[in-house]
């Protein structure tokens, strides 16, 4: 069996209360956008994951919003937490193409992103594509890699693309990185790069089962014998759908008020005293995306200011850097964005 559930941090959250008055006011100036299909695809998948993953309706919920914001993602939890099964399982239920890549220190650039072999009946040189080129790249134990390796994946994360020897080659769409990372043992791994951090849309951190879903993964897997046979779970979203449910999301409405309010949330962790690097514009719009697909998830056409406090820590808790100060008094950066997240005004 693969990694089952996390870590001795903050477990991820997903209380969003609705304001009933406000929704039916938005409701009554316009007509609702037709989401039937996007809930119909959203349930698919949720049972089908359901058959391997015990208790982490969050973690999918979060890497959905991704794939369909076009967004990377990176999974931090101990070892045993289900960040590789959640992987693989998000890739089973996307009909698309798969890879796999381990991080080792010993790992060449070339091993990723491929090499050219000479063809001595042409007498040329040939491009042999490396496993970067998939629609679904797992990345496991990203931050083993020392920082050469690291920046094969720069232009790819950001442009879809890699260039070899002067020659662009596009990847296919969708095209998404999902990385793990062990956050305790630190020997033999390297700090990934502020610039490769930008790249993720979400860090996701995983937490432990609680006892009844231990006891349920427990009672679920107890006959099994050998690796996990993720067959069992049935795609659920083709490249098309995942095509039209990003036409959908275009068609969310988000008002100036929200734009301003994640505008203010951003500068905050610039001017912060507890903040010594801020988030770039880069998290602004991916915040913005990000909580258009969260109000998807919920049946509703227009963002509320819930859902981007809902996305808001996952996006930028690897995106800022506290001071020695605040680290030494104990604080992590969950702690510092959900005082920012208290202390900017919410749009009425």
């Amino acid at each position: 069996m693969e990694e089952l559930n996390e870590m001795n941090q903050e477990p991820i959250q997903n209380p969003r209360p609705q304001d009933d008055q406000a929704e039916q006011r938005q409701e009554s100036l316009r007509e609702m956008l037709d989401l039937s299909f996007f809930t119909q695809k959203i349930d698919q998948f949720s049972k089908e994951s359901a058959k391997l993953l015990i208790g982490q309706q969050d973690l999918l919920e979060l890497m959905l919003i991704c794939v369909f914001s076009n967004g990377h993602i990176l999974l931090e939890g101990v070892p045993g937490i289900a960040k590789t099964m959640g992987s693989k399982v998000l890739a089973q239920g996307l009909d698309t193409e798969f890879s796999r890549i381990q991080f080792t220190p010993d790992l060449m650039p070339s091993d990723i992103l491929g090499t050219s072999l000479f063809n001595m009946k042409e007498s040329t040189f040939d491009f042999k594509k490396g496993p970067i080129f998939s629609n679904i790249v797992l990345i496991d134990e990203i931050n083993r890699a020392p920082a050469k390796t690291q920046s094969a994946l720069f232009e790819v994360m950001e442009e879809r693309q890699i260039t070899f020897d002067g020659v662009k080659y596009p990847m296919s769409f969708p095209y998404l990185v999902v990385a793990t990372q062990n956050p305790i043992e630190q020997e033999g791994t390297y700090r990934l790069p502020e610039a490769q951090l930008d790249r993720f849309l979400m860090k996701i951190v995983m937490a432990y089962p609680s006892e009844r879903e231990e006891l349920e993964i427990l009672r679920r897997f107890k006959n099994e014998v050998g690796k996990t046979d993720f067959s069992i779970i049935k795609p659920s979203l083709t490249v098309e759908d995942i095509k039209q449910i990003q036409d959908l999301q275009k068609q969310i409405h988000v008002e100036d008020q929200l734009m301003e309010y994640v505008v203010k949330l951003i500068h905050e962790t610039r001017s912060h005293a507890k903040i010594y690097i801020g988030a770039s514009p880069r998290a602004s719009l991916g915040i913005m995306k990000a909580s258009k697909v969260a109000a998807m998830m919920q049946g509703r056409d227009y963002v509320t200011p819930d859902d981007i406090k809902f996305v808001a820590p996952h996006i930028l808790n690897h995106r800022i850097l506290l001071t020695a100060d605040a680290e030494i008094e104990g604080l992590d950066s969950f702690m510092v964005i959900d005082e920012i997240l208290k202390s900017v005004e919410i749009p009425r």
